[in-house]
């Protein structure tokens, strides 16, 4: 099969396409036929070695896919041969083939092509165990989205909506706004024009946003953190900006507030069923036309490299997402 390869941690542009041998379903694996794969900020790290997870060299980058059951463990119950499904990999699905756990594998809807399935399950799986579990987001609360435009954060927009919630969407320039009120969003602040924590006390009369859904980190929680209402829960989902915040502890305390982690793949594993509850409910979101996700690329196999890149530059709006087959 062809596979696209790490074989020494570095940029985007190091990594190579080759012929490897396929891999084996395990006991309690299944064996994908990958036909989609899609591109998360992990991938921008895990290549160059700076994630919390390091493969053995040489390893496929790319940790979500969609595809077709190829084969099924003997410990596998809930899925067969030919089934259309996605799955949580950690990294290997830049490749034709990929052996995965059979906890990290269910299927779709019917209605679900495989290019909005493999750029659905990580963003929304992040952003709802977010907003459900870690934030406990209620009808009627304000939740402001940082980094509004990127994956998780149009998949927070979205979620919030369907949930009640009053959105506000922030991000880096107009054009990236404007996909985020497509997608739902109630108000809109640039953050390269404006104060964050200004406009969020002005958007909410002083009062604050309920709840901050922050992928970005650095300079941003360190206004978010300052912007939040009385018992608001701040969700610390990544750091996208690529500096991780310190936090002075006396404005948890002056707000009530909370600043929760998200770290929605140990919970996929932990909480297999309210996992599964979830995507049940955004399946069915989906089917209703409340969850659009938006794929802004595609990029061929061969180009694996080029569709990191855009991501870690920051150029992709949405989702990007790699065409196996």
């Amino acid at each position: 099969m062809k596979a696209v390869l790490c074989k020494a941690f570095g940029p985007a542009e190091t990594l190579v396409l080759e012929e490897i041998a396929s891999p084996e379903a395990k006991n309690n694996e299944v064996l994908l036929d990958v036909h989609a794969a899609g591109v998360n900020f992990p991938d921008t790290l895990i290549i160059e070695g700076k994630y919390q997870f390091k493969p053995p060299l040489p390893f496929s980058p790319g940790g979500e896919a969609a595809g077709v059951v190829a084969a099924v463990g003997e410990k596998v119950s809930h899925l067969k041969v030919g089934e259309r499904v996605m799955a949580l990999t950690g990294w290997g699905s830049f490749a034709e083939q990929v052996a995965v756990a059979g906890y990290n594998v269910m299927p779709i809807p019917p209605s679900m092509d495989f290019t909005t399935a493999a750029a659905f399950g990580m963003t929304y799986g992040t952003s709802m165990h977010a907003l459900k579990q870690r934030a406990n987001l209620q009808p009627g609360e304000t939740l402001l989205v940082l980094g509004a435009s990127g994956g998780v954060g149009l998949a927070a927009v979205e979620i919030g909506k369907a949930m009640g919630a009053r959105v506000i969407a922030a991000a880096s320039s107009a054009e990236k706004l404007e996909v985020a009120r497509a997608a739902g969003a109630d108000e809109l602040i640039n953050y390269s024009d404006s104060s964050l924590k200004d406009e969020v006390k002005r958007l909410t009369g002083g009062q604050g946003a309920d709840v901050i859904y922050d992928p970005v980190g650095g300079d941003l929680f360190d206004q978010a953190i300052r912007s939040i209402a009385w018992n608001g829960r701040l969700l610390v989902v990544g750091f996208a900006s690529g500096r991780i915040p310190e936090l002075p502890v006396n404005l948890a305390l002056l707000k009530g507030a909370a600043v929760v982690g998200v770290f929605w793949g140990s919970f996929a594993q932990r909480q297999p069923q309210d996992n599964a509850a979830n995507f049940q409910q955004l399946f069915a979101w989906h089917v209703e036309g409340k969850l659009r996700p938006l794929v802004s690329q595609t990029f061929a196999l061969e180009q694996a490299a080029a569709a990191i890149d855009t991501l870690g530059q920051r150029k992709a709006v949405g989702k990007v997402v790699v065409t196996v087959r």
